[in-house]
């Protein structure tokens, strides 16, 4: 059976040989083109089904004029923070107790779990659809090469039918992927809006013309590509009536390793323990309730070492 790579090659390569020595030319930097980045979406499709790598780490977001900085523990069950500072600035301890209840609260609540759990069910459902389209929506030509990072120019396919609302904003897009060609990974992607989208008519909403993002990934651990920056700059109309600005940036640092079996208490207990050292001992009475009410916290997994277990 020939994968979905090389049918892509083979199906350019046999369009190439129906015409002149030129568009031949063009056909194979474009197939090679293909080709790459195919084989890039697969891997990051199937190294999300068989990496299991949970990290702990500093992301420093800013929206608008407004920042903040939160530590960040990555559980399989989904995401779960602590707020850091705000404008730079270490939280007051009455920001401080906010956030300890807001995560004692979180630690207890099955509600507010399964929230979390179902948002990133959500997320890797409209990443993996994001993924699958990207090879069919574009047409890809190599620009130039700097060591293992392949530079990639991609531009609407003419072809390509979109189904979804993220489909019509890829129809719009046009930009650039950086491929590592030795391990066949993506890392970094950039994008803008060619002309504007609208949905439903307009009626439902549209993203004006001009908008732009860009994301770069880094190999923290081996085979392990993590997110690293990301800027994104929208704007449009929702209903007509209410204005769409996102104006984003986020930056993820000083990753830690830890156990891919932390469940969201687990998590949250080491948020507490991890928080202001002002409030430690009623911090560590807190723990020591909510170990009572559940089972004991694994706060041992996250001695687990930082480099990737042999497989």
């Amino acid at each position: 059976m020939i994968g979905p790579s090389r049918m892509i090659l083979t199906f350019t390569i046999l369009l190439s040989l129906c015409g002149g020595a030129s568009v031949t030319q063009q056909s194979e930097a474009t197939s090679s083109a293909n080709e790459l980045v195919e084989a890039a979406v697969q891997n990051e499709l199937n190294r999300s089904d068989t990496i299991d790598i949970r990290w702990k780490y500093l992301s420093h977001k800013e929206v608008d004029d407004k920042s903040e900085t939160r530590e960040v523990i990555e559980t399989k069950f989904g995401e779960v923070d602590r707020l850091v500072s705000v404008a730079g600035k270490p939280l007051s301890e009455a920001q401080q107790r906010g956030e300890i209840k807001r995560i004692l609260r979180l630690s207890r609540d099955a509600d507010d779990q399964r929230k979390i759990q179902q948002s990133q069910r959500k997320d890797e459902q409209q990443a993996r659809a994001f993924l699958k389209m990207f090879p069919s929506a574009f047409r890809f030509e190599v620009a130039n090469k700097t060591g293992d990072l392949v530079k990639v120019t991609f531009t609407p396919s003419s072809g390509f039918r979109p189904s979804s609302r993220e489909g019509k904003i890829l129809h719009e897009m046009a930009g650039e992927i950086w491929v590592n060609s030795k391990e066949r990974r993506i890392a970094r992607i950039s994008g803008q809006l060619m002309n504007s989208v609208t949905f439903g008519g307009g009626i439902l909403g549209h993203l004006e013309r001009g908008g732009h993002f860009s994301v770069q990934r880094t190999e923290i651990a081996p085979e392990d590509w993590e997110v690293t920056e990301m800027d994104v700059n929208m704007r449009g109309k929702a209903l007509l009536f209410k204005t769409i600005s996102i104006k984003q940036k986020e930056v993820h640092r000083n990753f830690e390793r830890v156990s891919s079996n932390l469940t969201i208490a687990d998590a949250a207990a080491f948020l507490l323990k991890d928080s202001s050292p002002q409030l430690a001992p009623k911090i560590s009475l807190l723990i020591q309730l909510l170990r009572l009410a559940r089972l004991p916290t694994q706060s041992d997994y996250f001695r687990v070492p930082t480099t990737h277990p042999e497989s």
